[in-house]
């Protein structure tokens, strides 16, 4: 997480400020660190807003063995301006405002042709590098295509019975979303949908070495598990009619922002999330 300095240019190595993890759970360091020029097909980009989650939390502490590369400047929620482009860049030009993704779409590629899946030959996402998947939203409309009318589970946002949700919905919820990384309550959410037609969509980031917690005659009774990477999405020709949506009040986002603060103060950011206050930080850079 950084932003650039005033008075960039292309071309140029600059200098900006960002929050530097030098160990697991360490607090982090607000540090000038260097930018070179975008390369071949590369951005540079003046971030403007940014922000952490849970997903950031469990990066900074280590809890997946990949994540433990340090130092290293988290993020992966930012919203900013394009300030130089490399070579070949014909879609975007300095001044453009951006919203930064970790998953690519280069148009081309048999992936990207395809309406089934939002992965990219070029540019996908690889979930045991050091990357953040987790998106509830996309996973609902795009992974599970949830059916008005339907009965939806959402593990990770606090403790429910499971006993408890399969008497309330007769049997067990047409969908649940997994968000917490933790097979435990991944194999909670399996077992909480109805058997027949259930539905188990993964989102959460799981720690090594532990494996899928299911024995493969379970599957058997018509239960289904998928993953799903940034819920779906296809960042450049989906993610503009998102925007809109958003802007037009179809989707609520200021309940997930939680609390502002400024950039400076990202380590009482990160207090909120362990203290279990916040749901998304928005910090102003």
């Amino acid at each position: 997480m950084g932003s650039l300095q005033d008075g960039a240019s292309d071309g140029k190595v600059i200098t900006c400020k960002a929050a530097v993890a030098w160990g697991p759970g360490q607090p982090l360091v607000i540090e000038d660190v260097c930018v070179d020029p975008p390369q071949k097909m590369e951005v540079r980009v003046k971030i403007l807003f940014t922000s952490i989650c849970h997903t950031d939390l469990s990066a900074w502490q280590g809890e997946n063995e990949a994540h433990r590369a340090y130092p290293r400047i988290l993020g992966h929620e930012a919203s900013g301006i394009v300030e130089s482009v490399g070579e070949g860049v014909t879609d975007m030009k300095e001044g453009d405002h951006v919203v930064p993704i970790f998953n690519g779409e280069c148009g081309d590629c048999v992936y990207c042709k395809r309406d089934k899946t939002n992965l990219c030959e070029k540019f996908r996402v690889n979930p045991f590098n050091k990357v953040m998947a987790n998106d509830g939203l996309g996973g609902a409309w795009n992974t599970a295509n949830v059916k008005p009318g339907s009965t939806v589970a959402v593990f990770g946002l606090g403790a429910v019975g499971l006993a408890k949700i399969r008497e309330i919905t007769g049997g067990g919820v047409d969908y649940s979303f997994e968000c917490a990384g933790n097979v435990d309550v991944l194999r909670e959410a399996f077992l909480s949908t109805h058997d027949g037609w259930g539905l188990t969509v993964v989102l959460g980031v799981h720690p090594t070495p532990r494996m899928l917690p299911l024995h493969p005659m379970e599957l058997f009774d018509g239960r289904r598990i998928v993953g799903s990477v940034f819920g779906d999405f296809k960042g450049k020709s989906q993610l503009p009619h998102f925007v809109k949506e958003c802007t037009h009040g179809e989707v609520n986002l200021e309940e997930f922002i939680t609390h502002e603060l400024p950039f400076s103060q990202i380590n009482e950011a990160f207090q909120l999330l362990i203290d279990g206050k916040s749901l998304r930080c928005l910090l102003h850079l």
